[in-house]
């Protein structure tokens, strides 16, 4: 079963289970989501009534923590975590995951020093191996450690949620792509119907090349028959000829 087969089934469970609670006792349900090993998207959970009724109230922290594990980073957790509530270790590894994969949205070559300062890692031994047991290994990343190179060449990354008003750039960036892609196909089909014609075309021109070199050749072996040979078929011609006027 791969990761988004996964992912479905434990967001059918924690949307159930938001939808089934109310008030401060969502606040269990926002932190086993946040800590799940293998949940990587909150969007559904987030757009569930009841966690957004968690807006103005004294348990909106919560809400504030889901939205950041549905959009932001380990290093934006860091800048307003005093008002948020503290972390357990598996939201720590969670978050630091879900940033990874927000980095990889920008480029495939993740350099060393940009991973360790955004994670908060202090050397290279200890980011590989979070690169390869809690990134590679959990499926939301395939790639290559480049350790001559410092960095890590991104193959795939599993897709996070869309950030408020990304929908639209990315529906943007999808018509682009799809004119684009119109453009290329007619591109294409104009020079198929040119090589078609070329190739025709280069079938008469091979054609007539053909008849001619056969008719060289028949005049050239003509001309390659003895005098003797020569003169007796003309000859021979000529009597049939005199007996038809007979």
């Amino acid at each position: 079963m791969d990761i988004e087969e996964r992912q479905a089934e434990h967001i059918e469970y924690f949307v159930k289970q938001a939808s089934a609670l109310k008030g401060p006792a969502l606040a269990s349900v926002v932190v086993e989501a946040t800590s799940h090993p293998s949940l990587f998207a909150f969007s559904e959970i987030l757009a569930v009534g009841n966690v957004l009724e968690l807006e103005g109230t004294e348990s909106s922290v919560y809400l504030e923590l889901l939205r950041t594990f549905a959009h932001g980073t380990w290093t934006e957790y860091k800048s307003i975590a005093e008002r948020l509530p503290q972390m357990v270790p598996d939201q720590v590894l969670k978050l630091k995951q879900l940033t990874v994969l927000t980095l990889a949205e920008s480029t495939k070559v993740l350099p060393y020093d940009l991973l360790m300062n955004e994670l908060d890692v202090t050397n290279v031994r200890e980011l590989e191996d979070f690169l390869i047991n809690d990134c590679m290994y959990v499926g939301i990343v395939r790639g290559k450690l480049d350790q001559l190179r410092r960095c890590f060449e991104v193959q795939f990354a599993a897709g996070r949620d869309l950030r408020p008003g990304q929908l639209g750039s990315m529906l943007h960036t999808l018509t682009d792509w799809l004119t684009i892609s119109d453009n290329l196909l007619i591109s294409i089909k104009e020079k198929i119907k040119w090589a078609d014609t070329m190739s025709e075309m280069g079938t008469k021109h091979k054609k007539e090349m053909e008849e001619k070199i056969e008719e060289v050749k028949k005049s050239m072996s003509f001309k390659k028959l003895p005098t003797s040979r020569r003169t007796s078929a003309t000859e021979g011609t000529r009597r049939c000829t005199l007996n038809l006027l007979e």
